[in-house]
């Protein structure tokens, strides 16, 4: 690992060669190192402050390491970039929707469906996936009987989805 060979003294600041944090991010993430991955994903962040593609990969990597709060913040902070991200309303809606916020997370699936596009195969299974959950979502607004719907459950935990599909 390139910031470890440096914190432990691989390298004096004088080396002419560049590291690539975000590429070495993307391979500890994609070895399931989320942890050391968002070590390299917050010095691609100082490089690149205002990245959406490296906030959202930070929020992903904070869901796998069970820190959802941090995730929120960090799609939230995505948003405030760029409104229209849906990368970021995908991830942010199924973290809230986790929460309990049910109102917000609707919100944020219409706002997801109202910018994406279903080019691909995979971009189009992400917005079945958020139009089936919004339709349960107001299914069990519409709920007049004084019971409880039965819980939206779902696997996705909104970490999966990028604006690059």
């Amino acid at each position: 690992m390139t910031w470890w060979r440096r914190l432990v003294g691989g390298s004096s600041g004088r080396d002419p060669r560049h590291t690539d944090f975000l590429a070495e991010a993307l391979d500890l993430e994609s070895r399931g190192d989320y942890a050391n991955a968002l070590t390299s994903y917050r010095l691609a962040l100082r490089e690149r402050p205002d990245d959406l593609g490296v906030l959202q990969n930070i929020a992903i990597a904070f869901s796998k390491t069970g820190q959802p709060e941090e995730a929120i913040r960090t799609y939230r902070r995505a948003l405030q970039l760029d409104a229209e991200s849906p990368g970021a309303h995908y991830g942010l809606a199924f973290l809230l929707l986790k929460r309990g916020e049910t109102a917000h997370a609707a919100m944020h699936l219409e706002s997801f469906l109202r910018v994406s596009t279903a080019q691909d195969p995979t971009s189009a299974r992400f917005r079945a996936h958020a139009e089936r959950t919004l339709a349960q979502l107001q299914g069990a607004a519409d709920v007049s009987d004084g019971q409880d719907p039965s819980p939206l459950t779902g696997e996705d935990d909104g970490s999966a989805y990028t604006d690059e599909g």
